[in-house]
């Protein structure tokens, strides 16, 4: 069964292109094509909305009402999926933050079981710690905090299927065991950390590859001390970034985009349940309430995100001044490669048919995960 989707403005590569079939096979995208050649066993007329590559999440606490750590399950990872569904979010990484490694290990297997009975998006798991900086922790609870050992190097490199992504804080670890992580197939970033350049910069050169909510909950770039932002931004290095306007000043997020090539960066969502959901919700025994559109705890500390990808990339491009193709790339095409992907993040001949129909607006009409609606 084919199906053509025609009378769309479709992005391909850094361009809306009119007048072109977007033909799907199964799960994959089968051509591209101009329109008048299309054969198709349907046609789907989209009414001239935009065609998008589906938005990829790599970290995703929450949605729908329920959070990844309260119940780490293939049930929760099923809700928070549909929950980003409708904002555009085709494939995602569910997220846990720091917790014993008992709940890690529930979250690694829950997340192989999601990816085995074909739960629609979810592409690996997120653990952002626990082996993180205290000096740094954010919202996360430091009584969870612990070394990088052996026991939990063995659970790290567990997943069977997907793929795994791991935050940490350099300095509370060793070069050796990233490279080890690295070298075993884990995604390692640095994040929740106090690290200085120099030990920043030798956590890339050993294998770590991105860097989690650049600016927030890391060592920030001073006249002196350039800190993880300025190793980072001076990297190749993926780095995730949250623009819902309270995480990271714009006019920081135009400076730090001037700095280095846009497609080293990546919109991430760091949603909680709210997203989909009521907007009070408990994190490890404390009430989070959305404030103005943002997650905070009792004490004011920013605690995730109420954001989805459809509106990250909405506040890229009133926030930082970014086209609408290199926001959505930046919400697609970077973590797609980020995570190793080939074949997702861009519409092309031969990669999986995720894809977002969307108004101008950047409203979710509808949305395509490996070819079903």
């Amino acid at each position: 069964m084919s199906t053509a989707l025609v009378n769309g403005r479709v992005l391909i590569g850094d361009a809306l292109v009119e007048g072109v079939a977007v033909v799907i096979e199964g799960e994959r995208i089968a051509a591209v094509l101009p329109a008048d050649q299309a054969k198709a066993d349907e046609t789907r007329d989209l009414g001239g909305a935009l065609l998008l590559p589906g938005f990829i999440d790599t970290q995703v606490n929450g949605g729908g009402g329920v959070l990844f750590n309260d119940a780490p399950t293939v049930e929760t990872i099923a809700a928070i999926g549909a929950a980003h569904r409708a904002y555009g979010t085709t494939g995602f990484l569910p997220t846990l933050i720091s917790d014993d490694l008992s709940v890690i290990a529930q979250a690694i297997a829950a997340t192989d079981a999601a990816i085995e009975q074909g739960v629609p998006g979810v592409l690996g798991i997120h653990i952002e710690g626990p082996f993180l900086n205290a000096e740094r922790k954010g919202i996360h609870d430091a009584s969870k905090f612990r070394v990088l050992d052996d026991e939990a190097f063995a659970l790290l490199t567990s997943l069977k299927r997907g793929r795994t992504l791991v935050t940490l804080a350099p300095e509370k670890t060793t070069p050796e065991a990233i490279r080890r992580l690295a070298d075993a197939g884990v995604i390692v970033a640095a994040g929740h950390t106090n690290a200085d350049y120099d030990t920043a910069v030798q956590a890339f050169r050993s294998g770590a590859t991105g860097v989690t909510h650049l600016f927030n909950a890391m060592s920030p770039l001073t006249s002196r001390t350039p800190g993880v932002v300025g190793a980072a931004l001076e990297s190749d290095a993926w780095c995730g970034i949250i623009i819902d306007g309270a995480h990271i000043h714009p006019a920081t997020l135009r400076i730090a985009l001037a700095s280095r090539p846009h497609d080293r960066f990546m919109l991430v969502s760091d949603a909680m349940p709210t997203v989909g959901g009521p907007k009070t919700f408990t994190l490890q025994g404390r009430e989070i309430t959305v404030k103005n559109g943002v997650c905070v705890g009792p004490d004011g500390t920013l605690a995730g995100s109420d954001l989805d990808m459809a509106g990250a990339v909405r506040n890229a491009m009133s926030m930082t001044g970014l086209t609408l193709a290199q926001a959505v790339n930046m919400a697609s095409r970077s973590p797609a490669a980020f995570l190793g992907i080939e074949k997702a993040g861009s519409i092309a001949p031969g990669l999986r048919a995720d894809l977002v129909v969307a108004d101008d607006q950047l409203n979710v009409i509808e949305t395509w995960i490996s070819g079903a609606l």
